[in-house]
């Protein structure tokens, strides 16, 4: 991903999130030197992305996404073996993630890639009518 990537980035999390991450959050990781990928179709249309922030022996997955209309095609699945080996590849030993409780999709899919839930977060996420709902943190050992 680059920053000519952002314009079509956030055209998609528009469209799959309640409360999206903003241009500038995109930007802000770039510059930070997050590992970031997209996917893209052989006409090269954004299908996905994902933001991986690598620390000491371990990766944290700050966003991964599907285009709406390419969900339940497996590409979630290979969006995760890519940010895996991508950690992999500078030797993290674990990946973190947090997932809001009401993501019933994402935790079968990231239970079903071996991710498991090591703890909660109440109140994490921003959601509608000024609450707040809670996160499931999950780890994947490496």
């Amino acid at each position: 991903m680059t920053a000519d990537d952002i314009d079509a980035v956030v055209v998609i999390e528009n469209a799959v999130y309640s409360h999206p991450w903003t241009r500038g959050n995109f930007l802000d990781s770039l510059y930070s030197g997050y590992q970031a990928q997209t996917l893209r179709d052989e006409s090269q249309q954004l299908l996905g992305y994902f933001l991986v922030m690598l620390a000491v022996e371990e990766a944290h997955l700050l966003n991964i996404s599907v285009a709406a209309a390419h969900q339940h095609q497996g590409l979630g699945r290979q969006l995760l073996n890519r940010a895996t080996d991508v950690a992999r590849k500078h030797a993290m030993r674990t990946m973190l993630l947090e997932v809001r409780e009401s993501n019933v999709h994402a935790i079968k899919v990231y239970k079903r890639y071996g991710f498991a839930e090591i703890g909660r977060r109440k109140n994490y996420y921003p959601a509608a009518d000024n609450t707040r709902e809670g996160a499931i943190v999950m780890s994947l050992a490496l």
